[in-house]
Parts: structure tokens; sequence; C-alpha cells
């Protein structure tokens, strides 16, 4: 680290804030980190914001940054079924168990900033705890060379316009209900009689009209190794009202097993055992996101530019795990230009580099938030892709691999090509690959739990 002249103020210090903070103080900056709570409260008064899932990718730009400080929490691929319809009705659809062919890690955020605190901290960082409105931002813009916002999704990031080209949604497309539960390990013999890799490979079951459930190992905070529920309700479909009703983290765990019961009781054994984590009163939340593209920069009061980052700038429901995974792509290709600009931080450089930031990634990774949200725009990929990867686990790879890297998913425009897609990938044609599906018809199910 070599210390220069030049100093920067992060305002946030959730992952991006705290990644962003920690990257630049090594770049030599004399940075300044602020945020309305200490850092206790930051790590214990709060829930987890998500599950700050890292797909592979996202895993070597974050390494440019911090070392990978965690073995717990790290899956190497997933268990996916589909169902549709119910009551009598109710189909078995497809399923599928690829391998990644990367690391997954799921590790509480707070545990994340905390420990990017810490080593900030150690290397001479400032941490300042105290509210920043739309004046206290002026007046730090106007003391730094460079200012990020990092604030999430309220607060200061209504200074940055929508940026109305980029931006799809005006609403929610997800209810979120998130909890982090113990009592499985991680071990080959849980949901064994699902996938062959056990408690390696995380689980998804996605239900045709109400939503999508993940539950995965875990790193909490202060427990360790723990499972982590995250269920997406529909708007339209009838998880929204359970999840809604979740008032404590006893009731979340309720709402849970509750659902696994009526939809998915195939893994209902296995959830049973899922208990609340004791030291944890903030260990669930519930919620929605409206996915927003913002401007990339903002201008205060007395004329100074300040930028923004992660969910400030761009906000993506989180259903594809995308959120964590830009925020720190994005800091880290900030911070390597940052570290060798010479001249002033303008608006033009700053909008330049979220442009790129834009191309390399952003811009896939809302499309492939479109994708798992089943947008129309992407109906023909899913009725083509979902079946192909029901028969050939390398196409299954393949679509789980968008999540690691997104890019190929804008290649995909024309039925054709995907189709070739599936083609290149199988090494046969797609019209043979899509000839050999049938409906699953019966999903294996766990053993229930004796008296």
């Amino acid at each position: 680290m070599t210390d220069t002249t030049r100093s920067a103020a992060v305002v946030g210090a959730g992952i991006a804030g705290t990644t962003a903070a920690l990257g630049l103080r090594d770049a030599g900056f004399d940075v300044t980190l602020y945020s309305d709570r200490d850092r206790a409260s930051l790590r214990d008064d709060v829930p987890p914001t998500g599950t700050a899932v890292l797909f592979g990718k996202s895993k070597d730009y974050d390494a440019s940054i911090i070392e990978d400080l965690y073995s717990v929490g790290n899956t190497s691929g997933i268990s996916a079924r589909l169902y549709a319809g119910d009551g009598d009705d109710r189909a078995q659809v497809l399923e599928f168990n690829p391998d990644f062919h990367y690391v997954t890690q799921a590790v509480d955020v707070r545990l994340r900033s905390d420990d990017r605190i810490g080593r900030f901290l150690e290397r001479g960082g400032r941490f300042e705890v105290r509210a920043i409105d739309a004046a206290a931002l002026d007046e730090i813009a106007g003391a730094h060379d460079l200012t990020l916002v990092a604030t999430g999704k309220g607060g200061l990031a209504q200074l940055f316009g929508v940026d109305e080209s980029r931006t799809v949604y005006d609403r929610p497309q997800r209810h979120l209900l998130q909890i982090v539960l113990k009592g499985l390990d991680q071990g080959e013999d849980v949901f064994a009689y699902r996938n062959r890799e056990g408690g390696k490979h995380d689980l998804y079951n996605l239900d045709a009209d109400n939503g999508e459930a993940w539950l995965g190992p875990y790193l909490h905070k202060d427990e360790g190794l723990t499972w982590a529920f995250l269920g997406f309700a529909k708007p339209e479909g009838q998880w929204v009202d359970r999840f809604a009703a979740a008032t404590d983290r006893e009731s979340a765990r309720q709402i849970v097993l509750d659902l696994y019961r009526d939809y998915f009781p195939h893994d209902l054994p296995e959830v049973e055992k899922l208990e609340i984590v004791e030291s944890d009163e903030k260990s669930w939340a519930k919620g929605a996101v409206t996915p927003v593209v913002r401007n990339s920069t903002a201008t205060t009061a007395s004329g100074h530019v300040v930028a923004a980052i992660g969910d400030t700038a761009i906000a993506v429901d989180p259903v594809a795990g995308q959120g964590a995974q830009n925020a720190l792509v994005q800091v880290s290709e900030l911070v390597r230009a940052a570290a060798a600009h010479e001249g002033p931080f303008t608006a033009d450089w700053l909008s330049e580099q979220f442009e790129k930031f834009w191309e390399l990634r952003g811009h896939a990774a809302v499309e492939v938030t479109r994708l798992f949200l089943g947008h129309p725009d992407y109906a023909e990929h899913l009725e083509l892709a979902f079946p192909a990867a029901a028969v050939n686990t390398d196409i299954a790879s393949a679509l789980f691999g968008l999540l690691s890297d997104p890019n190929p998913l804008l290649t995909l425009k024309t039925r054709d090509d995907i189709l070739g897609f599936i083609s290149a990938v199988a090494g046969e044609p797609a019209e043979d690959v899509l000839a050999k599906f049938t409906p699953a018809g019966d999903f294996t199910r766990a053993e229930p739990v004796p008296a």
C-alpha cells in the first residue's frame, strides 16, 4: 500500500461500501467510511440483507480486495425441481442436479462487512458514525477527491435519477422471506435422496404459480454452519400472504415448514429438523425489491459530483443472486481504475467507469435476473432450456453457469440462438435432446423422522 494525497469518502457500510473503503485504502487513498450505525450495531442489530451468495466469477473479483476467509457455506451444485398445479392436478414436472463447475459461497453479509471493516481500520482507515443526509453529503463531497454512495435502495439513492431506458419494472416482482436456521450438517447424507453430493448442493424448488424456494448451507456470523431459506413469492400467487404474516423468527420458521408441507412435502422430513438460531433475534427478514437502474452520478447542492455503487446504482430482485455479485465486481473494477487514474474524478470519468461495468456485467446481470423471474421476453428460453436441462446435465450446468457469468445470455436472442446453444452444449441436435424429455412423474422423498 502506497499512500497518496488523494482522499475518498464512502457513505454506507454494507457489502458495497465496506469493500470500496478497504479497496481504496489499500490503493493508497486516505479513506473515511461513514455509517449511521457503529460497527457492533451493524453486526448484531440488523437482519441479514439477503444471503450475499457469490457464484464463481464474482469470488475471483472479490479476491482482488480481500482474501477468502470462509470455508463454510460453500457448495458445488444445485438440486432443482419444478412443480405445477394444485391438489389432484399437481404435477412433478422436471428435475435436474448439475454441478456448478465453480464454487458458490453463501456467507452472512453482516460477517462479510464486519471483516472488511476490521481490515480497513487495521490499515489506517477512518470510520465515522453519523447520519448522512443530502446536506451532509454535500459537505463530505466538497472535502474529498472521490465520494461514493452505497446506502442501498433507499435514502440517498433518491439523489440518483432512474435510468428509464434500463429500468424494466415499476413494482416488485417477488415478495421475499428469509430465515437462517440450524440443525443440519453438510454431509453426504443430508438431502441424499435428491442428489449424490448431499449437503454440498443447494436445493431449489420452483412452483409454477407461486414462486421459488431456495435452501442452502450458510455461514452465520455467530453460529457458523447453518442453512438459509430464501423464498420468492410471485405477487399474484398464494405465498404472498403467507410471507407477509411473519412477525419474528419463530413465525418465519413455521411459515417455512408449512410451505414445504403444503407444496414440497418430499423435503419436509429433512426441513423439519431445522431450528431457529437462538443467539440471533435478527436472523430473519421479509420485504420486496423494485428492480431499478439509476444514473451513475449525481451533483450535490454545491456542485460536487458523487457516484453510486452497489444497490444504489443497480437494484435487482434477489431471485438470481446478482446483487452482492454486481456490487463486488463494480467496486473491484472501480478501485482498480481509480488507483491508475491521475486526474480529477469528474462526472464524465465516473460515468465512463459505470458504462464499462454495465458492459462487463451490469447489463447481463439485469437480464439474467429477468430470465429467472420468468419475464415474457424469456418465455421461449425457459420453455426450451428447462426440459433440455432435465435431459442433459451439461445443459443444466450451463444454465446455472449464467449466475456466475451472465454474459452468454445476451447472445441468446432468438429461438434459433437457444436451440444452437443447446446443440453446442449437448453435442447433439437440440431437437434430439428435447425429444428425450418426459415429465418427472414421482420425485424421490425423504424418509419421515421417527416419532
